[in-house]
Parts: structure tokens; C-alpha cells; sequence
């Protein structure tokens, strides 16, 4: 009975220990960080993005709708809550909104609120909603279209982004405006600015291209050709120039040796 109870003891012990390896392992595991989930938006919202412009100055941008995906409406709802003032403003939205920008383009120290939506028709491709809020009031903005030159090969794909105080676009130019075209590898780029309440635009450079191309400078072949030509015609003419100057100087040598020996012939009959 002895042996049986130390037996069963170790088994025990055993056991014991192997729990303990086991909960080890269980605590081990639970010390994984646990990312949050980012909250998802309810029905009938569909986009939400904070803007902070300022402490206590902030801007929530919301697009909503049921029933469609391609239009609806958004929201801009602005908290002062330093001043303790709220307001909304709201308009159509065609498309869906792709991001949201927080800019000061004027420098007028009043935010500008910019939403870029990816429109259904294939001819903007992207539309820009634009305010800006002064004294906690929205005052829409007009975003200029692309002009007949900028659009050139445009076919959507734009990236917008912010880059020292002004609104940047740009896009990737393509061989045609069908659905068959192929881009080039040369991109467009666009800088926006504001001016009384007014957007200014102009292309910061010619069109660039992706890849890095090195100049080579390479004299044309029909220049190199004409060149060759000139350069004989010059060197055959000297050379006949020479020539002829050569031969003239023979002949008049030979016509003076001929005066001298007809002179002295003529002395000879006289002695005689």
C-alpha cells in the first residue's frame, strides 16, 4: 500500500508540474498585443475621417446614403469647442470620397477643407469639394476643371497631396483618351493656390517622365552628311585654286624664258 501511495504521489506530482508547463505556455501566449479594431461605420454612413486642425478646433468629414454607393451626400460637422459652437454643412456627392486634406493655402490662418471623391463618369475621374471657414462659417470654393491642354492623355489615377502650404495633383499621361490606351511613363504635375476666395493653378513642370533619361548630344546624320560635303567641296576647290595658280605661274615662267630666247636670237643676226 506503501509503494501504491508513493506511486500514485509521483503521478500526482507529475501532473502537477505539467499543468504548470501548460499555464506557462497559456501565459505566454496572452502577453500577444491585441490591436484594436478600427470601429467600423454604421449603415448609412460610409466614409468618416477627423481633421484636427487646431486643439479644440476639429472637423469630422462623413459621406452617407442608403440604397446607392455611387451618390449620396456628405457631412462636414465642425467643433469649436474651445468657443463651445457646432455647425454642419452638407452637400451632394457624387462618387465615393477617397481621402480628405486639411490645408491653408492663403495664409489667412483660416482652414480650408478639401474632399477628393472618385467620380462615376469617366471623363473627370476625380472631383474636388473645397471650402474654407471663416468665423466658424463654410464658404464654398469653385475647384477649377482641367483645361483642354492639362487634360491631354489624362485618364484618371490622380494623387493628391499637400506640400508646403499648397494643394498638389498629380497624374500619369497616357497615349489617348480610350479605354485602349497605354500610359507613356511621363507624368503631369499640378499646383493649386488661393487668391480672393479664388483657386490659382499651373503646371510646376513639363511633363516629367518616370524614368531618368540622360542627354546625349549626336549630330544629325544628313548635318553630318552636308558637313562631310562642304568640307570637300572647300577642300577640292583650294586644291584647284592652287592648281590653277601653279599653272599660271608655269606659263608666264615659260612665256619669259621664250621672250629672253627670241631677244638673244635677234642679237646674233646683227653681229652677222
Amino acid at each position: 500500500m506503501k509503494m501504491n501511495n508513493r506511486f500514485y504521489l509521483l503521478i500526482l506530482a507529475a501532473c502537477t508540474i505539467i499543468a504548470g508547463c501548460n499555464n506557462n505556455d497559456d501565459k505566454k501566449t496572452d502577453t500577444t498585443p491585441i490591436v484594436a479594431k478600427k470601429p467600423a461605420i454604421m449603415q448609412p454612413f460610409r466614409f468618416h475621417k477627423l481633421i484636427e486642425v487646431s486643439p479644440g478646433n476639429d472637423f469630422d468629414v462623413l459621406s452617407w446614403g442608403r440604397g446607392s454607393q455611387a451618390v449620396g451626400s456628405f457631412l462636414i460637422l465642425h467643433s469649436d469647442s474651445s468657443g463651445m459652437k457646432y455647425n454642419t454643412t452638407t452637400s451632394d456627392l457624387d462618387g465615393s470620397i477617397v481621402d480628405v486634406y486639411n490645408s491653408d493655402m492663403d495664409l489667412d490662418g483660416n482652414p480650408e477643407i478639401l474632399i477628393q471623391a472618385k467620380a462615376t463618369d469617366t471623363t473627370n475621374y476625380a472631383v474636388i469639394y473645397a471650402f474654407e471657414f471663416t468665423n466658424n462659417k463654410a464658404n464654398k470654393l469653385d475647384f477649377p476643371k482641367l483645361t483642354s491642354s492639362q487634360k491631354k492623355g489624362y485618364r484618371g489615377n490622380d494623387n493628391f497631396y499637400i506640400k508646403e502650404g499648397k494643394f498638389m495633383r498629380e497624374f500619369p499621361i497616357y497615349d489617348g483618351d480610350s479605354k485602349g490606351a497605354k500610359p507613356t511613363g511621363a507624368k503631369r504635375l499640378l499646383q493649386y493656390g488661393l487668391r480672393n476666395n479664388e483657386f490659382t493653378v499651373q503646371q510646376i513642370s513639363k511633363d516629367s517622365t518616370a524614368k531618368s533619361t540622360t542627354k546625349t548630344v549626336a549630330t544629325p546624320v544628313a548635318e553630318a552628311a552636308s558637313t562631310t560635303k562642304k568640307t570637300t567641296s572647300s577642300t577640292s576647290s583650294q586644291k584647284s585654286s592652287t592648281s590653277s595658280k601653279k599653272k599660271k605661274k608655269s606659263d608666264e615662267s615659260t612665256s619669259t624664258t621664250h621672250k629672253k630666247k627670241k631677244k638673244h636670237h635677234h642679237h646674233s643676226s646683227d653681229d652677222n
